[in-house]
């Protein structure tokens, strides 16, 4: 099988030019349209008739082109039909949930997922009686034995935020589809690196904030699917984008789009200096985990998915043991050495870190915590590419030694 290449993907996709010819998409900010003939209007609220079939632009609730630029990117470098963009990455998930699930259903779901998922999962769902059962991300016969009549959604990320761990997206792409379930995968941690539809996900959602944007000025997020199901999201009486509406700004998605075309170099210079900070660390015996070591449980799995040329990303743990531990080496890095900075969000053009368990998951308890093999201190780190990766390598190291981690 010829694995999809999302870099020629964007290539090849119909380039959109400015209003007068310029290089640049413009940016459409008007929030209505005018239609030239009153008679299209109902076909135009009815769908008969879009941008493409005839008809026109009408709200930018509805549909907006700039955004719809970005949308046609984001679906040709994940490799599906059709692309949704939304005001955030929580919006897309919640918004692709919504459309798929109704009361009494269930979902199956990785326990090692971005705190915020994991509480729109555990507490809000509940609360429309949308059920969640968690289990280990690499156990794909703890999702078969999971699964019930009522269950809808299988929902995963290829890579666990933070715990790294790796999730076997063709096996579970399989069960979804033996089991009647959609698979909904979150792509964030690794774009251009992975393409979950063309592994067995029905559905891809981002947070475009992180690697896709890589300036972590906007926000922003995306579904990528079939072209049914994003025009599911998109109807007039019950589409969840539509009707909840957390559209993207048509400004924000000027930005993100002139980003695109360097994702890929950014990608695998995000990756080749983890793979290098990864290999120093585990020299002297520091406690990492990155997919990209051979000594990562789920190494060749993730090899395995991967796209070709790539790397395996610019997502690290060291795990402290203790939150205060945690804190010094933190500390250290930034302030002392100068390594990277104390911040939530990833994919930034510097190294940004925090310690996982007081900060991006600390909506799921110490117990749940504990299931999901979460060490209170546990520090993610997204590497960056600032700065000589000779100057970055030695400062992780002094600062690892510095606070004890390592002799």
């Amino acid at each position: 099988m010829t694995r999809h290449n999302p870099e020629q993907a964007l290539t090849l996709t119909r380039r959109e030019f400015g209003e007068h010819g310029g290089v640049c998409p413009s940016i459409e900010r008007s929030s209505t349209f005018t239609v030239l003939d009153s008679r299209t209007m109902p076909e135009i609220f009815g769908g008969v008739r879009g941008p493409e079939t005839g008809g026109c632009y009408l709200y930018s609730r509805h549909f907006n082109p700039t955004v719809d630029v970005l949308d046609r990117y984001l679906a040709a470098m994940e490799g599906t039909e059709a692309a949704i963009c939304t005001a955030s990455g929580m919006a897309a998930i919640s918004c692709t949930l919504l459309q798929l699930c109704r009361a009494g259903d269930h979902i199956v779901a990785s326990n090692t997922v971005y705190g915020g998922t994991f509480a729109l999962l555990n507490e809000l769902l509940p609360q429309m009686d949308i059920t969640t059962t968690f289990v280990q991300p690499e156990d794909t016969a703890a999702f078969a034995r999971a699964i019930t009549a009522r269950t809808k959604v299988i929902y995963t990320e290829v890579l666990g935020n933070p715990t790294l761990k790796v999730a076997d997206i063709p096996a579970l792409g399989r069960l979804a589809r033996e089991r009647g379930a959609t698979l909904v995968v979150d792509n964030t941690f690794t774009p251009m690196i992975m393409s979950p539809a063309q592994l067995g996900a029905h559905v891809v959602v981002h947070s475009l904030t992180k690697f896709v944007n890589g300036a972590s000025d906007v926000i922003g997020g995306v579904v990528c699917a079939a072209r049914d199901f994003v025009f599911q999201l998109m109807d007039l009486h019950t589409g969840r984008v539509m009707l909840l509406g957390p559209v993207m700004d048509p400004r924000v998605a000027f930005d993100v789009a002139q980003r695109l075309p360097h994702l890929s170099i950014r990608m695998r210079e995000h990756s080749r200096r983890a793979q290098a900070v990864a290999e120093r660390l585990q020299a002297i015996g520091a406690p990492v985990s990155y997919p990209g070591l051979p000594q990562h449980p789920q190494h060749t799995l993730f090899a395995g998915m991967m796209n070709e040329g790539y790397g395996f990303g610019g997502m690290l743990t060291v795990d402290c043991g203790t939150r205060e531990r945690a804190d010094d080496l933190l500390n250290a890095l930034q302030n002392d050495e100068r390594f990277g900075l104390i911040a939530v969000s990833l994919g930034y053009f510097d190294t940004l870190m925090s310690c996982s368990g007081s900060s991006t998951s600390s909506e799921i308890s110490p117990e749940d915590q504990s299931r999901m093999g979460l060490s209170p201190g546990l520090l993610r780190i997204a590497i960056g590419f600032t700065g000589t990766l000779e100057e970055r390598v030695d400062q992780i190291e002094r600062g690892v030694r510095r606070v004890g981690l390592v002799p």
